[in-house]
C-alpha cells in the first residue's frame, strides 16, 4: 500500500464507505516524505531504544507507519470511528501500534501514560485539525504527563502566534502560556498541494521541547495565568484596563500601584510585555491579595 497515492486513497476509502467530515478537519498527506520528516522530528534520542510515541488522529495510518520504524510503541488516539477499520487494514503488520477510538481531550494523559508507557520516554506527534488546535496543544502541556517532546503540524498563522515575540502582531496570550511550559520552534512549510482534501492554508510543522523547569517561579502559577488572560483580554487597551476583566475586585487605583510595583507603566499594553513582566505583575497583584 502507498497511503499518500490519491488514487489508493480513494480506493481505501470507497472501499470501507468513508467519508470526509469537515467537523474534524480531515486532510490525508499525499507527499510520502512529509510523513516520513514529521515522525523524524518527533524523536528525542538518538537512540531510539525506550522510546514510545502518541499519535492524534492517525487518519489512514501515514504517519503512524512511519512513527511505528521509529518508536518500540506507538498509541494512536482516533476520534472517528470510521477510520478504526480501516486503519485495522493499514496497520495490520505493525505489531507495536495500538488504536484507541478516542477523542484525547477525553483522555487523563497523565495516568494513561503511567499506566501504560511506564519506563518509556514518551513524544506525542499529530496532525492537528486547524478548530482544535490550541485547545488540545494546552491540554496536552497542562496535563503534567511525563512528555518529553510534541511535534504538531498546525496551521501556519497558530505557528506564527506560538511562537511570536513580545511587541510583535501576531503575539497573544497563548504565547507566554506556552512558554511557560516549553521551548517551541518552527521546523517547516507545508504547503496545500500536500493534502487530499487540499486545505485553503499553509500548515507548519512545530516542536515543543517540554521543560524540566519553568523559566520563571511566580509566586501563584493560577494567579499567573489569571494575569495573563487579564492581560490581553482587551487588546486595544492598556494593562490597566483590560486587567479589570479579571480582576474587578481591585480598584484601578490598586491595579496601578501593581503596575508600578513591577516597574510597568500604567499606558502599557499587554502585546509588548515578556512572560517575566507579566510574572512580575503577577506577583504584585499577589502580595497586594494577601497583604
Amino acid at each position: 500500500m502507498n497511503l499518500t497515492n490519491p488514487s489508493e486513497i480513494k480506493a481505501i476509502i470507497n472501499e470501507n464507505g468513508f467519508s470526509f467530515k469537515k467537523k474534524y478537519g480531515q486532510n490525508f498527506l499525499i507527499n510520502k516524505e512529509v510523513p516520513k520528516k514529521i515522525a523524524n522530528a518527533s524523536v528525542t534520542e538518538s537512540e531510539k531504544t525506550g522510546c514510545a510515541c502518541i499519535e492524534i488522529g492517525p487518519g489512514i495510518g501515514v504517519m503512524t507507519r512511519e512513527l511505528a520504524e521509529l518508536y518500540d510503541k506507538v498509541v494512536a488516539f482516533e476520534i472517528d470511528s470510521e477510520l478504526i477499520p480501516i486503519l485495522s487494514k493499514t496497520l495490520a503488520d505493525k505489531n507495536n501500534v495500538t488504536v484507541i477510538n478516542k477523542d484525547i481531550l477525553e483522555i487523563n494523559l497523565k495516568e494513561f501514560i503511567e499506566e501504560n508507557l511506564q519506563g518509556y520516554k514518551v513524544s506525542v506527534c499529530a496532525n492537528l485539525p486547524y478548530y482544535i488546535t490550541t485547545p488540545i496543544i494546552m491540554s496536552l502541556l497542562e496535563s503534567h504527563a511525563k512528555i518529553e517532546r510534541i511535534v504538531v503540524m498546525i496551521q501556519k498563522e497558530v505557528a506564527n502566534r506560538l511562537t511570536a515575540k513580545p511587541g510583535s502582531n501576531e503575539y497573544g496570550s497563548i504565547t507566554p502560556s506556552i512558554e511557560y511550559y516549553a521551548v517551541v520552534k518552527k521546523l517547516f512549510d507545508v504547503s496545500p498541494g500536500n493534502f487530499m482534501p487540499k486545505p485553503e492554508v499553509t500548515s507548519t510543522v512545530v516542536s515543543f521541547d517540554i521543560r524540566k523547569e519553568a523559566p520563571i517561579n511566580p509566586k501563584s502559577k493560577d494567579l499567573l495565568f489569571k494575569t495573563i488572560r487579564g492581560v490581553f483580554a482587551l487588546r486595544r487597551k492598556t494593562v490597566l484596563n483590560s486587567l479589570g476583566s479579571e480582576f474587578s475586585h481591585i480598584s484601578k487605583e490598586d491595579l496601578t500601584k501593581c503596575l508600578e510595583e513591577a516597574k510597568l507603566s500604567p499606558s502599557v499594553r499587554g502585546e509588548t510585555l515578556s512572560l517575566q513582566q507579566i510574572s512580575d505583575l503577577s506577583d504584585a497583584i499577589f502580595s497586594l491579595m494577601n497583604a
